[in-house]
């Protein structure tokens, strides 16, 4: 129990007192720091266990008075989009961590204009953080802003989606070839489909922003290894038109007579169920991403059939907690891959996803 004979709780006074050593002794073996004699040390440590005493290190390094910044590289978002839930997480970290001296920041840029996203990594660079976390959308451009940091003895995490690099210090988010995997397998059910559509968003103009590639190879393979007479189709729509977005829906899975078989790889399968309850077209099934308000109602409705979620804000507190222990404690990373759990949602369960 973590309280000394009195009811208080214990502390770094209390644990001297027992050992019979001074605090100095006691704050270097904590720290690992300084010379301690091997019997000293297994003492303190002892008593240390005997008391329950739990340090607080962030608070015993607020002390030093050394200001810790990690930016959290995000796109911009609409209120009630997927990045709003990772935002939640940054706000909640920043809540916790200010009274420690860390400073936690969002950085946000344009997800559909390399120049944005390249204009953000040119300033920081220039003005480096303690530590970085970062969304990847523009592959090429991403990997060399994180070769930059590197070289400039940087650490950062990816978070939602990580690339091939070898520099990372830690990812927190959903395995991503896994999920697509998973999402194969959800729709297909057993059956042999005679045609899948992949609906995909019309992103940069040069083509270089692909967030959902890991998870879109993860469903080819899963169809090619099991399905492959299967054919495959990708319908390209722009979120921003809805005029174009419904002419390019229209002109394809609109046509189909059959029963139609859907997935959307990102958060925005909500666009394609409002697309099928304006049309009144129920003879599909469709699986999507996430647990946007819109994706949940969409599912009520009973225009989206399963969703695959993930608590996006909460992998967020983490990562950014990990990158805090590991800046002011030294504190190793348990694990350089942290991916959360894949949870599958339909509307009899979605209303019960805490």
């Amino acid at each position: 129990m973590d309280t000394n004979k009195s009811g208080g709780k214990v502390t770094i006074n209390d644990v001297a007192k027992a050992a019979g050593v001074s605090k100095g002794t006691v704050d270097r073996v904590l720290h690992e720091r300084g010379e301690v004699s091997k019997k000293s040390r297994e003492k303190v440590l002892r008593v240390i266990e005997e008391l329950g005493f739990k340090p607080n290190l962030y608070a015993s390094l607020l002390a030093t008075r050394k200001e810790f910044v990690i930016q959290c590289v995000i796109p911009e978002y609409f209120t009630g989009e997927f990045w709003s839930l990772t935002d939640k997480g940054i706000q909640d970290a920043s809540e916790a961590l200010a009274r420690y001296g860390i400073k936690v920041e969002p950085v946000r840029y344009d997800q559909y204009n390399l120049d944005s996203f390249t204009a953000v990594c040119d300033k920081i660079i220039s003005n480096p953080p303690s530590g970085i976390l970062v969304a990847p959308m523009f592959r090429a451009q991403t990997l060399n802003f994180v070769k930059k940091l590197s070289g400039m003895g940087v650490p950062y995490m990816f978070i939602d989606s990580k690339l091939e690099d070898d520099n990372y210090l830690a990812y927190f988010g959903m395995p991503m070839y896994q999920s697509g995997y998973l999402c194969a397998d959800i729709l297909t059910r057993g059956n042999v489909l005679e045609k899948v559509y992949i609906v995909r968003i019309a992103r940069d103009k040069r083509g270089l922003s692909d967030p959902t590639i890991t998870r879109r190879s993860g469903f080819l393979d899963y169809m090619a290894e099991h399905y492959p007479s299967t054919e495959i189709e990708n319908v390209f729509i722009n979120p921003i038109d809805r005029a174009a977005m419904d002419e390019s829906l229209d002109n394809t899975i609109g046509k189909d007579t059959g029963f139609k078989n859907i997935v959307m790889f990102n958060s925005r399968v909500h666009l394609v169920a409002d697309w099928l309850a304006r049309r009144g077209i129920k003879d599909c099934r469709v699986v999507g991403f996430d647990v946007l308000e819109k994706n949940l109602a969409a599912m009520r409705a009973g225009f989206v059939d399963v969703l695959i979620a993930q608590h996006t804000d909460r992998q967020t507190v983490q990562a950014i907690s990990a990158m805090a222990d590991y800046l002011m404690l030294g504190k190793p990373i348990a694990q350089k891959d942290n991916y959360n759990q894949m949870d599958i949602l339909n509307r009899i369960n979605c209303d019960y996803y805490m």
